[in-house]
């Protein structure tokens, strides 16, 4: 079904850039990339292929990350095909993947990573061969990757200084985290745990791995609310919408629910205000892949790009977003679906193009 125009226009203002950061122990704020890809015999501008790797099928954000990068390496011009190596699995599958990616001749990676240490090796042999990686939505150790990233800490902390906030700053809260070990569920539980510092009478009462999925969620959340266990309010790790409708399967008065900008959640933010929900939406938008693949192709060019960037998010509630929220919501999109599409300056794609999830040749 065709989005609505009006609200893709509102979106096209797309999220602040916040900061650029130096690599930690990487030798420098900037690095010179690309230059055996870019420079190979024969090498033409519009003929770079761009490989992607992403080990959670399945997940509305992660197929609207791929998308990302698919309008992104449309838009460019500069792509001929985008190869992508989608499948359930941890650091050993990506290994794997990755690999194939190498030996199929793409001229750079985009890989949201499932460890932040283990694909190292094989990262360091991507770069010997003069491919590009770069490790978006969660961080890699390897220096050789570039890494373009939510702030994934400040998604933790602000979503958890929200929460306790809303519950008066004492209570009984669970905290819904994702997949166990992954980079940005780890960078998230710091945050979280760190806002809830300054809380002390606030209490984690329950911790509990969704593997970020909305079906396993709901059915987490309709468990801990027929629990003995008195719950206050809700941090999830952007499983959320289905956490709301199991205080409704239920008949239970809401508690306070956390999530990202997932586009049914956001709906529930608005739709539900006045019935006694109150919730807040922490941003997190899927175009991150769409920027991944921007910088990547800056880098093969021969640019000089920072190693690390980081996007800042933002909290959405009807009290202090009520306008964002409208401006978001795409009715005729599925539940799960990312509702920031773009990132000003760094995607150049359409809404359409996004959508249609088509890359250069498809």
């Amino acid at each position: 079904m065709k989005p609505r125009m009006t609200r893709a226009g509102a979106l096209a203002g797309g999220i602040t850039l916040l900061v650029s950061l130096t690599a930690c122990g990487g030798g420098g704020n900037t690095t010179a990339t690309g230059a055996a890809a870019s420079d190979a015999p024969g090498q033409q501008k519009d003929s770079y292929v761009i490989g992607v790797s992403n080990t959670l099928v399945g997940n509305g954000w992660r197929e609207e990350m791929i998308c990302s990068v698919k309008a992104e390496a449309l838009a460019s011009g500069k792509v001929s095909k985008v190869v992508v190596a989608n499948r359930n699995g941890g650091p050993t599958e990506q290994i794997a993947d990755l690999r194939q990616l190498i030996s199929q001749g793409v001229n750079a990676i985009i890989v949201n990573p499932s460890d932040p240490a283990k694909l190292d090796p094989v990262i360091k042999q991507a770069k010997a061969r003069g491919v590009i990686v770069v490790a978006v939505d969660q961080a890699v150790s390897a220096p050789e990757a570039l890494v373009v990233a939510n702030d994934q800490v400040a998604y933790g902390r602000l979503g958890g200084e929200w929460l306790a906030k809303a519950i008066g700053g004492k209570g009984n809260v669970v905290e819904m985290r994702g997949i166990a070990g992954a980079p940005a569920d780890n960078d998230r539980h710091k945050g979280f745990t760190e806002a809830l510092a300054k809380y002390p009478e606030v209490k984690v009462v329950k911790e509990v791995y969704t593997g970020w999925d909305y079906s396993k969620g709901g059915q987490q959340a309709l468990d801990l609310l027929n629990s003995s266990d008195k719950v206050d309010g809700i941090w999830t790790s952007g499983i959320d919408y289905t956490v709301v409708k199991a205080f409704e399967t239920l008949k239970k008065p809401y508690a306070p629910v956390v999530g990202a900008d997932n586009n049914e959640f956001i709906n529930q933010i608005s739709s539900l205000h006045g019935k006694g929900f109150v919730g807040a939406a922490v941003t997190n938008p899927a175009a991150i892949g769409g920027v991944g693949t921007s910088i990547a192709l800056q880098a093969l060019s021969g640019a000089q790009v920072p190693r690390e960037t980081f996007l800042a998010p933002e909290v959405w509630d009807v009290e202090s977003a009520k306008d964002k929220l409208a401006a978001n919501y795409f009715p005729d999109r599925e539940a799960t679906f990312s509702a920031r599409v773009t990132v000003e300056p760094h995607t150049h794609y359409t809404p359409e193009q996004l959508f249609a999830c088509k890359g250069p040749g498809e």
